[in-house]
């Protein structure tokens, strides 16, 4: 007797608003072992990898590439009878004839503009998701997907449709198309975040402080090889988390969630590390009780937490629950910036600018003495609802002071 086990999107794996299968990792008829990945499902905040709960072979794929997914929805049939009958029952499966059906029905309604163009370019309408009236297919919606699949062709079609120029004209420049390029699932969850929050949501206020770091790259060259060699290498951020749960225990209210009657202050510092992942975006990994590590703790985690993010293998605990993010800007080069809250609603959002060597004037038994000092800008931006001038400037104070009189 076969036996069958549905696949589905786990319900509690859903880290965000939207999800879409990004690609499937093996085929229909494929055998698999127990624990295998299958497919690749991406949310606007991280990318999940299903897995195969026993063997068997790979049948009746449910949700397509670029197709979206619920949690809980079933994503393919896994036949764990792992023997040729098996592998037989597979191909001889109905192959989704009720998405054929859907097809020729989306066919049928084709303008002849349209049928004109599927034919040209050879598309498949199954990866055409219509806009028109009632999910027909339009103009437009195919010429997107020519422009995603050959950018360089549609432009060369426009350009053909245009009158020639004139003999004594001079040339045309050879490079005048454009390049249309589609938002994924985390830039576009990005932008629906930063609107929220600033026209909807908190009005946005930002105190900037100046800090001298000399003390912390001090401590830094001292210990970076023994952290190094503990495998946990020493980075400034680091120092950065490290201050501000200091300055966090001494202004607790930044740690906090506004209601409409009440504010809910943490005990605990769920420490968000704004993550830049290329083009692709941001994430902000979470480093959860922060409250409770040291400096080597601290350096350990981050060091875990940011190459997960930026080799997409996080899982979606560790994108949930931050109470406080720091956005670390300088290191790509940004000397100061003022941040808005994207992880709503948490009320406060810290900004480090890029360190650079200034001439600094500090006052040295009575005399004023010129010294060059390894200085950057940190900001605090905050929900002015939560926080006012006095506790953001108290939160700066006791950061700025954490870093500048670092010693243990």
């Amino acid at each position: 007797m076969t036996n069958l086990i549905e696949i589905r999107f786990p319900e509690d794996q859903q880290e965000g608003t939207e999800a879409t299968v990004t690609r499937w990792l093996v085929a229909e008829g494929d055998e698999v072992a127990a624990h295998d990945p299958v497919v690749e499902i991406e949310t606007d905040k991280v990318v999940i990898e299903v897995a195969a709960l026993e063997a068997g072979y790979i049948f009746n794929v449910k949700i397509r590439q670029d197709e979206e997914v619920n949690p809980g929805d079933v994503l393919c049939t896994l036949n764990t009878q792992t023997t040729a009958v098996a592998k037989e029952e597979t191909e001889q499966s109905p192959q989704h004839p009720a998405q054929e059906q859907e097809v020729q029905q989306q066919r049928d309604r084709l303008s002849p503009a349209v049928k004109q163009m599927v034919s040209e370019h050879g598309l498949d309408l199954s990866m055409v998701k219509g806009s028109g009236r009632d999910g027909r297919i339009t103009l437009q919606d195919v010429e997107e997907l020519i422009n995603k699949q050959h950018p360089i062709e549609v432009d060369d079609h426009i350009q053909e449709q245009k009158s020639p120029p004139e003999q004594d004209s001079p040339p045309a420049p050879s490079d005048t198309g454009s390049e249309i390029i589609a938002h994924n699932k985390m830039r576009k969850r990005i932008a629906d975040n930063m609107v929220a929050s600033l026209m909807h949501t908190a009005p946005h206020v930002t105190a900037v402080f100046e800090a001298d770091l000399s003390a912390v790259f001090q401590h830094r060259k001292v210990n970076k090889e023994a952290f190094a060699d503990a495998g946990s290498p020493l980075t400034l951020t680091a120092y950065f988390v490290a201050a501000a749960i200091t300055a966090i225990q001494k202004v607790p209210q930044v740690n906090s969630r506004w209601f409409d009657d009440h504010l809910e202050v943490y005990h605990h510092v769920n420490m968000g590390i704004g993550t830049a992942l290329g083009d692709q975006g941001l994430i902000v990994p979470v480093l959860h009780d922060a409250q409770n590590m040291n400096l080597n703790i601290i350096a350990t985690k981050l060091f875990d937490l940011t190459n997960r993010a930026r080799d997409n293998k996080l899982q979606p605990s560790d994108v949930r629950g931050g109470t406080f993010t720091i956005s670390n800007h300088g290191v790509s080069g940004s000397l100061f910036a003022t941040p808005i809250i994207i992880n709503q609603p948490q009320s406060s959002i810290l900004g480090i600018g890029k360190i650079e060597k200034r001439v600094k004037v500090r006052e040295i038994d009575g005399q004023d003495v010129i010294a060059i000092k390894p200085m950057c800008y940190v900001s605090l931006t905050i929900d002015h609802r939560v926080l006012d001038g006095y506790q953001t400037n108290a939160f700066l104070t006791e950061f700025v002071n954490q870093l500048e009189n670092w010693s243990s």
